[in-house]
């Protein structure tokens, strides 16, 4: 089963083009949806979930037409917000069931049986008695996949599921999305590049609601090999460099303002080459389609 998106639009009632003509064809396994904050995400997001409509396109997962049969796309959908909110006193093995009877998980042995195997893949089986406002934000995105995974659906969306995560209980939840993304179509949405590089054996990068790129996390690395060059600079300097070279991201490191230029070549002396990242890459796309942006405004 694949999930084919061709020519998808939105446009909000502010005048607000969220999603421009985006196709994308995603195949069981991991997708990473790689974009910054207003990119267009969470409108992708929302529309393949059936949550709101598109203004133009089509949406197939299989033989579905999400767009026509949003009734049919649900019983075999998983969906993680962005905002994934909990009840506070209620336990995570009281809400579990509860969100299985909504399944339609109307058996009770069988229900019990779903809802023990969901608490013990996400790790929360120690805690299921615990009431979910005691949570740690890492366990409450777990209860989340978990409640996802209710009916076994075909295609699970998790929208930025690890911002605001510590260290470990990233890991951990990296590990879990590994897991339920072998035999199903999982998309990813997030803004975080490491997330897709780790996870993801397809991506794509969408800003402005334009898909700016899509294919295999390593071959867009390869792609970019020797491209991309690194220098020191002082940061009262980098407004400069900004207006000479193709700057795609800058950091400070020592008290110095590093600095990632995209060229084919050298661009001065003083710069060396670079084994480019999935994040090289990223930004280069951004950068690119901006300087476009620029260039189409100037006429």
């Amino acid at each position: 089963m694949e999930l084919v998106i061709d020519n998808l639009s939105k446009t909000y009632p502010n005048g607000t083009q969220a999603l421009n003509n985006v196709s994308l064809r995603i195949a069981p396994g991991m997708f990473g949806l790689l974009g910054p904050n207003g990119a267009g995400k969470s409108s992708l997001m929302r529309t393949i979930s059936t949550l709101q409509e598109a203004d133009a396109g089509t949406i197939r997962l299989g033989d579905l037409n999400v767009l026509e049969q949003p009734e049919q796309v649900r019983q075999v959908l998983g969906y993680l917000p962005q905002e994934f909110g909990v009840y506070p006193k209620v336990t995570a093995n009281e809400l579990l069931e509860h969100f299985a009877v909504l399944k339609g998980v109307s058996n009770k042995g069988e229900r019990r049986q779903v809802v023990d195997a969901l608490l013990h893949q996400t790790n929360l089986w120690e805690a299921r008695n615990k009431n979910l406002g005691g949570y740690s934000g890492g366990m409450k995105q777990r209860f989340g996949i978990a409640q996802a995974l209710l009916g076994n659906p075909k295609l699970i969306i998790v929208d930025e599921p690890t911002a605001g995560l510590d260290p470990t209980e990233r890991n951990r939840f990296h590990n879990l999305l590994a897991e339920i993304g072998e035999d199903r179509i999982v998309i990813l949405s997030t803004h975080i590049v490491s997330d897709v590089s780790d996870l993801c054996r397809q991506f794509a990068i969408i800003n402005k609601g334009r898909v700016l790129y899509t294919g295999d996390p390593l071959v867009a690395i390869e792609e970019m090999r020797g491209q991309i060059w690194r220098r020191s600079v002082p940061k009262a300097e980098l407004a400069s460099y900004q207006q000479q070279f193709a700057v795609i991201s800058s950091r400070l490191f020592a008290g110095q303002t590093i600095i990632h230029v995209h060229s084919l070549a050298q661009p001065a002396h003083g710069f060396e080459p670079v084994e480019p990242t999935l994040e090289d890459v990223y930004f280069a796309r951004i950068h690119a389609a901006e300087q476009v942006a620029v260039e189409v405004a100037k006429g």
